[in-house]
């Protein structure tokens, strides 16, 4: 695996992206800075990490999805590159129209920052055979909304990756840490599902030491996807 991670000003955890990707794909990386205009010829994953774009201004990813970047970006999932957004890497995924909705303040109003529980949906390069994966999440603007129309489409074609559940697996108000519509954590787009936007963070649940190795799951998936004939 080849891995470009694209931070922006106000990203910070691009490190702790690259520090998963090697340790669990011994992937090659290259940073990509925000105002290039090409990824590296060879690059077969992109990750967008999470942070604070540009402080959140306006919306969060709302300045970011002007980056010079964004375009290569589109290109390469056009044609069917993986390509992950963490959280704020999320959010830049959504503003530049490549998943759809909007993901709003928490219907709390507070930012949450704790371990949530996630239940695998429809399959895609980035499921992995567990059911259940407890991950980190750390956002204040987390919640997914969509129309109606959009939110039928995306059942329809099997694009809602996670849900947010308890331990056992079940949806439920209490187990949705943000109030996201039909508690989606994570969406699949891309012309193969091979664009994954996920709130929760699985770099941060890769290591033992981290206290848990559910994130690992999700790339090792993502590997085994770039290796499959």
């Amino acid at each position: 695996m080849h891995a470009a991670i694209v931070p922006f000003p106000g990203t910070n955890a691009e490190e702790e992206m690259i520090a998963a990707l090697r340790f669990v794909c011994g992937a090659k990386i290259t940073r990509v800075a925000h105002t290039e205009r090409e990824l590296p010829i060879d690059v077969d994953f992109v990750a967008l990490p999470g942070g604070f774009s540009y402080g959140d201004y306006l919306r969060a990813g709302a300045i970011a999805k002007t980056a010079p970047i964004l375009e290569a970006v589109r290109t390469f999932a056009n044609r069917g590159g993986l390509v992950l957004g963490v959280c704020n890497g999320f959010q830049i995924l959504v503003e530049a129209s490549l998943l759809p909705g909007a993901l709003l303040r928490n219907d709390h109003g507070r930012f949450d920052c704790r371990d949530i529980f996630v239940r695998t949906e429809h399959r895609g390069p980035f499921s992995p055979e567990a059911r259940v994966l407890r991950l980190p999440i750390a956002h204040g603007e987390g919640r997914f909304h969509a129309d109606d129309e959009t939110m039928k489409r995306l059942e329809g074609e099997g694009r809602i990756a996670f849900r947010y559940a308890d331990a056992a697996g079940e949806t439920s108000r209490n187990a949705n840490p943000n109030g996201s519509r039909e508690a989606i954590a994570g969406l699949y787009g891309g012309p193969k599902k091979n664009i994954l936007g996920l709130m929760p963070h699985p770099e941060r649940m890769t290591e033992p030491h981290h206290g848990g190795t559910d994130g690992a799951l999700l790339f090792r998936a993502a590997l085994d996807s770039l290796k499959a004939p």
